[in-house]
């Protein structure tokens, strides 16, 4: 009996060092800086920052030199803010609109430069001394913040537009529905990230794998493919923010 006993309490301690060794793996290697009691993913911030610098420094190339009749660069610059107005005013409604058209362009360009950025430049062949850098939506931190950003602009609409009234729509048609219309609030958030981050970590594996294997000519359908796809995903990203902005705004009755 004491065999046993001693058997079953080495097993015990086999699969308590089993499961810490598995909660202490990590994906990937990160860059870490350490910031206070916090440490954050270092090449995620540093791609952030020139793409949001590329940004920047288009959109004021492209509005320095403003003219009544627009010509060649104007005219791209005014048909990509019409192109985001029109996404907007379909899932906002025309005479809420304008004030998300803001919120709604800067989600879509961040993704798109950042998806792009990750598919475009070659991180790879720049060293660092502990991960490499990629897209930032490559990262499960980014795409979860943007989609927080998201609950937060739509609860925000949602309050502004019908003050306390809001949380109302938790409790129709009939309040039977309250516990599957307060998880739709978490759902859409984790729908939002996983998607974005599970499509732009998918791209890059395929083209990394399709690199190793044959690195000439081949892996170039494969990346137009992914520039494609990584605009889709910016496109639905923001579309589902606005609509999600217009369903609060509107309210859950009428919605429906």
């Amino acid at each position: 009996m004491v065999h046993h006993l001693y058997q079953d309490s080495v097993e015990c301690i086999n699969s308590t060092s089993a499961f810490i060794n598995i909660s202490s793996v990590e994906v990937g290697q990160h860059l870490y800086w350490q910031l206070g009691n916090y440490q954050v993913h270092g090449q995620v911030f540093i791609v952030t920052w020139l793409v949001v610098f590329a940004l920047l420094s288009v959109a004021f190339v492209g509005t320095r030199n403003l003219n009544r009749i627009p010509e060649n660069y104007q005219n791209f610059m005014e048909y990509i803010l019409e192109f985001l107005q029109d996404i907007a005013k379909n899932q906002i409604g025309e005479h809420e609109y304008r004030a998300w058209v803001p919120y709604i362009s800067t989600i879509f360009l961040f993704i798109l430069g950042s998806n792009w950025a990750g598919a475009l430049v070659p991180w790879k062949l720049i060293q660092l001394p502990e991960g490499e850098l990629a897209a930032p939506t490559n990262d499960i931190n980014t795409t979860v913040a943007l989609a927080l950003l998201t609950s937060l602009a739509y609860f925000y609409a949602g309050l502004r537009k019908n003050g306390l009234g809001y949380f109302s729509r938790y409790i129709e048609p009939t309040p039977v529905l309250l516990p599957i219309n307060i998880l739709e609030d978490f759902t859409k958030p984790l729908s939002l990230s996983f998607r974005l981050f599970g499509n732009v970590l998918a791209d890059e594996l395929v083209v990394s794998v399709f690199t190793l294997l044959v690195p000439i000519l081949i892996p170039l359908p494969v990346m137009i493919l992914g520039l494609f796809a990584s605009s889709i995903q910016a496109l639905i990203f923001s579309t589902l923010s606005a609509a999600y902005i217009g369903e609060a705004i509107e309210g859950h009755g009428e919605h429906e």
